[in-house]
């Protein structure tokens, strides 16, 4: 142990606090500059003892021995170089192991992703094939308790003879029949597609020397009754026999002595019926036809009154309560238009709602071979003079209202009417008339003098003037007549009836009125005109449905176009597998094999053939009866009959629960499946593109591609497999048409149509398809667009693309719609629209949206936030045309024309799926309404 003095440390510290600092810095400075010499010289030392020794060959024991203490030194130094070198070629193995087991771990983790994708992937098959065994599993259930067995079409039944002879019967029982005692139902099987059996007017005529039969009415008629598809030239097996009888006209050629007898007579002779070959005595089925044309207040009014007519079925327009038989015989109208086609030019457009005069008449009262003007004879006379003299004093009224009362022509018309029966003739002519019944809101019909009447010639044909123009037929008197084709006809929803007593009421009646009644008035008097009335074709093809749904025989099935395909019967195109889309993260449906649409099976009932009916926006349903073969609505395909304002499909009437509701794809039919309907043009690549897009699609039936071009596809094209089959149909012509055709093979209801370069997802599609399958009645679709009036000419409607809160339209070139409307396009549609698309290469979307709009009322359906719909990088299309526009907005414009009015509907409804999750720009938030 060392004992420090604590005195010798004060000594220590006291000298180092006197010491100075110049000696402490010199005494640093020598350390400083000594340590590294010495340090030198022993390095040197032991550098040039190594050097000695690897030069000299002298050992380490002959060395000195201060060189045995540097040879340990190298000898450490050479090991530590050998350790080093070892740890660096470690080092490097370990690195290239490392690098080699990154690699591995990738390749491994790499492996594990497609694993779970592989997994995901076969998941998602395994949900789908769940799902087809529970639909199979319901389809078996619902075979199974199923209660009535599906029944098909028997074959065509019709007789193999001609009617037997029977006795005639007296007149007394003539008047008498009915459709259950007068006519033969044995030649008019259900299965017998209502055969139709026309007596050549040249051949057999029916009319007494000094009469002939309208020549324009002979050649009309056997010219538009050749495009019915019921008329067949084998009388054996007819179900009803045509006879034209009128317009009977004098005969201007006969100058014999005799005429005057000639004229004395009735014009249509009763032994020239019964000499009819297929008349079997009494004239059973047979339908004799006065149709009125040229002179309306002529003894041609009625040509029956005094001729013996059997069990035949009288057709005319004038009848008295004695000679008219309900049930049996039918009340028509004049037929007053051309043979056929378009009418719509005839008619004046629907808007504005209030026209100048309020109310408006033209006529004279007229009696037969007196000069006497009294305008009325009969029991009710002070009631009759009554009415003329408050319509009267109602026109001098000063009121807001205007109103035009002429009862006396001027220029006067003829004194007299030669058909022995008092009515109100027509004053001027048809063109003065319509000069006025356009520009009157309401027109006064009188009911006719005689209260036997229940229907005369000149009444039917006022009728006829009113809805033309547009204006809304006032019956006063309706009680006492009825109108043309009243059993099958509402006609309360297109005219007022006024019984007679109540005339003080009539001016309050029609300002009750509001404007938007006056127009859906309107709107349904022009349908019943174009439909029934407006021409010769339609006339005959009116009175044939009606005789045919008294029988309870279902219409002829709706024409379809062929299909034919692009490829001959040979070849076989080259398919190609293509790889699918990314799954998704949920099975969006069932991959089925195709089946079609529920077909009507025939199972017989009277709701499938006793008209269809649109309900019309008073909330009761209209009777629409066809004027075949331009109205599929009774066909045997048709899907629709009336239910609320739209159509609803048949057979749906069971209902179901909640569950299997949200079980099933969407709306009323547990399962269902859609048509792809490609229209394209010289665009191979993008075309095979869109449809390898299609792989995989669940709920998919088959792809209809329309081939435009006259250029066929090129052999060599490698067309893509996506498990379903591909149809190729070659079009006539290049039309934009051609994107509605009817085809034949067409099996579903639903209709995809799209463009060749419309770039649409999965689930996009397929949440569209839900939502069609709850609004069947209209267009389901993607791109909106609307229509605005133009503010700065106001001259008619511009189109707009513009992405707003409203819309009125849904392009066809992404939408849904039922096949029911490719047939309307083509056979109810005007031609002249169709001409317009061909003209302009352009707005065949706008066509349709017009026309299911002008069928439903109701505006279209816009799914999701997606605006445009085209693929990225494809080639240009039409609508990219500097002129595209300018001829949309003309397209508009003309279809209004046509149509009397715009039907497109505005909406700010948009049909949008939670699982979309959309993103919702701020300007367009307040468009939208989440419930």
């Amino acid at each position: 142990m060392v004992i420090i003095n604590p005195d010798t440390n004060r000594d220590i510290c006291s000298w180092l606090v006197h010491v100075k600092l110049s000696r402490i810095v010199t005494l640093v400075l020598a350390i400083l500059i000594l340590t590294p010499l010495i340090t030198h010289f022993y390095l040197s030392k032991v550098e040039r003892n190594s050097y000695y020794i690897e030069h000299s060959g002298h050992s380490h024991e002959d060395l000195p021995e201060d060189y045995h203490s540097q040879a340990d030194l190298l000898a450490n130094v050479e090991e530590l170089r050998r350790i080093r070198g070892s740890v660096l070629s470690e080092l490097r193995d370990i690195e290239r192991k490392r690098r080699q087991y990154k690699t591995e771990i990738q390749t491994y983790a790499k492996n594990i992703e497609e694993l779970k994708s592989e997994l995901a992937h076969q998941q998602t098959i395994l949900n789908r094939l769940k799902i087809s065994v529970e639909q199979a599993q319901v389809a078996q259930r619902e075979a199974l308790q199923q209660n009535t067995p599906e029944l098909a079409l028997p074959k065509k039944l019709t007789p193999n003879a001609l009617p037997p002879i029977l006795p005639a019967i007296s007149k007394q029982l003539s008047k008498r029949c009915r459709m259950h005692n007068c006519f033969d139902h044995s030649r008019c099987s259900l299965t017998s597609g209502f055969p139709v059996y026309l007596y050549d007017p040249d051949q057999y005529p029916v009319m007494h020397d000094g009469w002939d039969i309208d020549g324009f009415l002979k050649t009309t008629l056997k010219q538009t009754l050749g495009y019915n598809p019921h008329l067949t030239d084998d009388p054996k097996q007819a179900c009803i026999f045509l006879v034209l009888v009128g317009e009977a006209l004098k005969d201007t050629d006969d100058v014999s002595e005799n005429v005057g007898n000639h004229l004395n007579l009735p014009p249509l002779d009763a032994e020239a019926l019964r000499r009819l070959p297929y008349w079997g005595g009494d004239g059973r089925n047979h339908v004799l036809l006065n149709l009125a044309r040229r002179d309306l207040m002529s003894a041609a009014g009625d040509v029956f009154s005094e001729v013996d007519t059997g069990r035949a079925i009288l057709v005319q327009s004038t009848f008295t309560y004695d000679l008219f038989r309900p049930g049996f015989d039918l009340i028509i109208s004049p037929v007053l238009g051309p043979p056929g086609g378009d009418v719509w030019q005839e008619c004046n457009p629907m808007l504005p709602a209030r026209r100048r005069y309020l109310l408006s008449f033209q006529g004279e009262m007229k009696k037969q071979k007196t000069a006497s003007i009294s305008p009325f004879d009969n029991n009710n006379t002070e009631l009759e003079r009554f009415i003329l003299d408050h319509l009267v004093q109602l026109s001098k009224t000063t009121t807001s209202d205007k109103f035009l009362f002429e009862f006396e022509c001027n220029p006067a018309s003829d004194n007299n009417l030669n058909n022995g029966y008092e009515d109100w003739a027509l004053c001027g002519t048809d063109s003065s008339r319509r000069t006025v019944l356009k520009d009157s809101t309401f027109v006064l019909i009188f009911a006719p003098g005689q209260e036997n009447l229940i229907s005369t010639t000149l009444l039917q044909a006022r009728v006829y003037e009113a809805l033309r123009s547009g204006t809304i037929p006032v019956v006063l008197g309706g009680d006492q007549i009825n109108l043309a084709y009243d059993e099958v006809l509402q006609w309360k929803r297109a005219a007022i009836y006024l019984p007679r007593p109540r005339i003080t009421e009539l001016h309050f009646l029609l300002r009750a009125i509001p404007d938007e009644d006056v127009l859906l008035m309107r709107r349904q008097g022009r349908l019943i005109w174009e439909r029934y009335l407006a021409s010769v074709q339609s006339t005959l093809d009116t009175i044939v449905a009606v005789l045919r749904d008294r029988l309870n025989i279902p219409a002829s099935a709706a024409e379809t176009v062929i299909a034919t395909s692009v490829f001959n019967e040979t070849f076989q195109p080259i398919q190609v597998s293509v790889a699918s889309e990314v799954e998704q993260e949920e099975s969006l449906g069932p991959l089925e094999p195709p089946f079609d649409s529920a077909a009507y099976r025939r199972n017989y009932s009277l709701s499938l053939v006793q008209g269809s009916e649109i309900w019309n926006d008073w909330g009761d349903p209209f009777r629409l009866y066809p004027t075949l073969p331009m109205d599929p609505l009774l066909s045997s395909d048709a899907k629709f009959i009336g239910s609320g304002r739209g159509f609803r499909p048949i057979g749906q009437g069971q209902g179901g629960s909640g569950k299997e509701f949200s079980e099933a794809l969407g709306g009323n039919s547990p399962r269902e499946q859609f048509t792809v309907l490609l229209l394209t043009y010289e665009r191979e690549q993008v075309l095979l593109d869109s449809i390898a897009r299609l792989r995989g699609l669940p709920y998919l039936n088959s792809v209809i591609v329309v081939w435009n071009s006259p250029r066929l596809p090129s052999p060599e094209l490698r067309w893509p497999d996506i498990g379903a089959p591909v149809h190729v149909i070659k079009a006539a012509r290049n039309s934009l048409n051609n994107r509605f055709l009817p085809l034949e093979n067409l099996k579903t209801e639903a209709i995809l149509s799209v463009d060749d370069d419309a770039h649409l997802r999965h689930d996009e599609i397929l949440f569209g398809f839900r939502v069609w399958r709850e609004h069947r009645d209209r267009i389901v679709g993607f791109p909106g667009r609307y229509h605005a009036w133009d503010l700065n000419t106001k001259n008619g409607w511009l189109y707009n693309s513009n992405y707003s809160c409203e819309l009125s339209m849904v392009l066809t070139g992404a939408a849904f719609l039922h096949r029911h409307y490719l047939y309307l396009y083509w056979k109810w549609l005007p031609q002249a629209i169709r001409d317009k698309v061909d003209e302009y290469m352009n707005c065949e979307d706008i066509a349709m949206n017009f026309l299911v709009s002008h069928v439903t009322r109701k505006p279209p359906v816009k799914v999701t936030s997606r605006w445009t719909f085209r693929c990225p990088g494809c080639p240009q299309s039409l609508s990219e045309d500097d002129t595209h526009f300018q001829e949309r907005h003309k397209c508009i414009n003309f279809f209004t024309q046509v149509f009397g009015y715009t039907p497109l509907l505005n909406t700010q409804y948009r049909a949008d799926s939670i699982l979309f999750k959309t993103r919702i720009p701020h300007d367009k938030q307040k468009c939208f309404k989440f419930i």
